[in-house]
């Protein structure tokens, strides 16, 4: 049996962790809880009711965090167009040399976005950026032909998450380090952004748990009445 670290020992008991929170309350909880030695990641985790095996049941999208995400998001643009998208605040831009990288093994960005005519192209590579998430996609915003705009978009801290086929998916809504007004913020926002994906054909639950938690740290839950209406 895999043992807890001294810290994470010490995070389980600042709080009671079966007890289901508001945000508020939730946030000041992980708040206390003993930190890591670098800034971690904030995110909350959502387990769905609706059946992964089903198509139309997929949940998918993203959310303009109001307070940002925290993290130096790497921007790759797949177009003709590189200079453009360079002076637009792509880290990297192109298309058949992108593509070339990518197919050797380069993966050195965060997300990509492209135009609608550079789709045919980038489409090669989708079984390299599919599995990881990195696929540039129209549901997401990611597929456009205003790049200066989704470039702004992707770095002021708009994040994508994408349901997993245990129904799971997670939302990162910021960094230990962010205020606890900021953090609430952002996490009211991914749960009223989230709320409205749900697919028109289901029926039941939509969202059936929810926890907060950082990096190192374990998760916080939170209470039904945030999301029983969903």
């Amino acid at each position: 049996m895999k043992k807890s670290s001294k810290r994470h020992v010490r995070a389980q008991e600042v709080g009671d962790l079966k007890k289901e929170y508001q945000v508020d309350e939730a946030v000041e909880l992980l708040n206390n809880m003993p930190k890591a030695r670098f800034d971690e990641t904030v995110s909350v985790s959502v387990h769905l009711g609706v059946d992964p095996k089903q198509s139309d049941q997929m949940v998918r999208g993203t959310v303009s965090l109001p307070n940002g995400s925290g993290k130096t998001v790497r921007v790759l643009a797949f177009t003709e167009d590189a200079d453009g998208a360079l002076k637009s605040g792509a880290d990297f831009a192109g298309l058949h040399d992108m593509i070339e990288k990518i197919s050797g093994g380069w993966l050195g960005f965060d997300v990509a976005v492209a135009t609608t005519s550079a789709m045919k192209e980038v489409r090669s590579v989708a079984r390299i950026l599919g599995p990881r998430g990195m696929m540039p996609n129209p549901k997401t915003g990611t597929v456009t032909d205003n790049l200066e705009e989704a470039i702004g978009a992707v770095k002021a801290g708009r994040v994508e998450f994408k349901m997993d086929k245990s129904a799971n998916l997670s939302i990162v809504v910021g960094k230990a380090s962010f205020s606890q007004e900021k953090l609430s913020e952002n996490i009211e926002a991914a749960i009223d952004v989230l709320s409205k994906l749900r697919p028109l054909e289901f029926k039941g639950k939509f969202i059936k748990s929810m926890s907060l938690s950082a990096t190192m740290s374990p998760g916080v839950r939170l209470s039904p009445k945030i999301y029983s209406k969903f």
